[in-house]
């Protein structure tokens, strides 16, 4: 027996339908398909990134050792480089499975399903009461054909694992302001989960997220905002002052012993991984970092600018014109740059990266607008929007299209198709809003409509979406990387669109 009433926090959640709990034909077939495209990308085009080998020796260290560090000058030592979620992730793998790579890579695979059935039930607990099982089928045919996290399951890094943690964390999240009451029966028995229990392990799951990326904290942040907005003409601030409480324990609760761990080893207090991704010993450049804040908007000029610092020369014929405002301050960037490569351990000294921090400031003096707005906002379309084959053998380059198409038409094609599905998931997101949006109604009976979509719901994605966005336009390295984790809640919106097709049907009938 189920009843269902707009209501408090402190009520129950909504339980999924018999049609959707079970296992239809259409479920199934999403995700062989899921299956079969991660599978092509593990057996066809398995990948290694620069922070696969790190990854695997803190694990390999931590298992064989009982030590979370890295051997620097034959010692053995302790660091906070990384946070250990993934590491310990891929430890547990090698435990169960063996040390070799496929098998990370399979586990990756089927993890990976999972996050497609937990972006089903974030379109369903997004979606409208009557087009629920319609959404939650289009959600996950959405994410099993989804390329681009199904593409990380085929590399050892953090983007799968942070998916499926960030999706359940949503989940979650997104219940606990859906304002909804659902009796669940089970064997008879009557099971109950308030909303506040619900926020308060959808706040544990993102500390869980924090510890495999160091940007999922907010996501508490925004849910905390939105809760506060949704019920604190009904609850009071006291209440919700204890909710916070609640939530901000249940997030810390998982990064207590890492926090402990850094305190005890390395003498500090931390519960995320540094600002900077430097061993102690090591400087981190912050003025050649504000200097590249200026200018780097794309993903191909990361190598040539960024990941060469500390390994290779830099050479000024492969930056691009926007980084120097005049020929005056390029001969000074030039200067700086031949010091740096005739450095005997190219070593960006603290004397060079002040050189480099005066450049920044007078060029953000000259244009505050640059640095501050335009700069950020062309990163976010890089991160958004380029083509994401950096883990296929395929050229991203598009532009100029006759030039690259005379070297290789396939990869143009490629990445036109990549590219092309980057605009098509994010336009379908915004008409998935439209459309929810467009069916909002009231029933006069202080019930929510059978039409009415979880619009509260809705606005806590938006706000998740749009602090991650603005926080990694801050980040030295614009990686497309960073926003994978993003896109089964970008996909769960999506399948709002699916909602509309049977108010369309609904209002026919009424004309007949």
């Amino acid at each position: 027996m189920t009843a269902t009433r707009e209501t408090s926090p402190a009520t129950m959640i909504p339980a999924l339908p018999n049609d959707v709990t079970g296992l239809p034909r259409q479920v199934f077939l999403a995700l062989l398909a899921g299956l079969v495209l991660r599978l092509l990308f593990v057996l066809g085009f398995p990948a290694s990134a620069g922070d696969t080998t790190l990854y695997l020796q803190l694990a390999r260290n931590l298992a064989d050792h009982h030590v979370y560090g890295l051997w620097i000058n034959g010692q053995l030592v302790p660091t906070d480089l990384r946070t250990p979620g993934y590491p310990a992730f891929l430890g547990g793998i090698a435990l169960l499975l063996g040390r070799a790579i496929r098998p990370i890579l399979l586990s990756q695979a089927i993890l990976d399903l999972g996050t497609c059935l937990l972006t089903a039930l974030l379109a369903f607990a997004l979606a409208p009461p009557v087009a629920r099982r319609r959404v939650a089928l289009a959600g996950l045919w959405l994410a099993a054909t989804c390329p681009f996290v199904a593409n990380y399951s085929a590399v050892v890094l953090t983007e799968v694992l942070a998916a499926f943690l960030s999706t359940a964390a949503c989940l979650c999240l997104v219940l606990s302001v859906s304002g909804q009451t659902t009796e669940y029966t089970w064997k008879g028995r009557p099971f109950v989960m308030s909303s506040i229990s619900v926020a308060c392990f959808g706040a544990f799951l993102t500390g869980l997220a924090s510890l495999v990326r160091p940007e999922m904290p907010f996501l508490v942040g925004t849910a905390g905002i939105v809760l506060t907005l949704r019920w604190w003409k009904r609850l009071g601030w006291r209440k919700l002052m204890r909710l916070g409480g609640a939530m901000g324990a249940a997030f810390l609760l998982p990064l207590a012993p890492w926090a402990a761990r850094n305190f005890i080893t390395l003498h500090e207090v931390r519960l995320l991984a540094p600002r900077y991704t430097t061993l102690p010993s090591e400087y981190a450049p912050l003025g050649y970092h504000a200097w590249t804040k200026t200018w780097l908007t794309r993903y191909r000029d990361v190598y040539p600018a960024l990941w060469k610092i500390g390994d290779e020369q830099v050479e000024t014929g492969e930056l691009p014109e926007t980084a120097f405002d005049s020929p005056e301050e390029k001969t000074r960037v030039v200067a700086l740059l031949e010091q740096y490569n005739a450095s005997p351990n190219l070593d960006l000294s603290p004397q060079l990266d002040r050189g480099f921090a005066e450049i920044a400031r007078e060029r953000t003096a000259r244009n505050p607008l640059r640095t501050f707005v335009w700069v950020p906002f062309q990163r976010a379309l890089t991160i958004w929007f380029t083509p994401r084959t950096e883990l296929l053998p395929s050229s991203a380059a598009i532009w100029p299209i006759p030039e690259h198409w005379d070297e290789n038409p396939l990869d143009v094609l490629v990445a036109i198709f990549f590219a092309g599905l980057n605009y098509l998931y994010v336009g379908l997101a915004l008409g998935g809003i439209w459309v929810a949006w467009r069916a909002r109604r009231a029933t006069g009976t202080g019930e929510p409509s059978p039409e009415a979509a979880n619009l509260w719901g809705i606005a806590l994605l938006l706000a998740y979406l749009a602090a991650r966005t603005i926080f990694l336009t801050t980040v030295e390295a614009p990686e497309p990387r960073y926003v994978v984790p993003c896109f089964p809640a970008v996909l769960a919106l999506a399948a709002l669109l699916w909602s509309r097709e049977l108010r369309l049907h609904r209002n026919s009938k009424k004309g007949e």
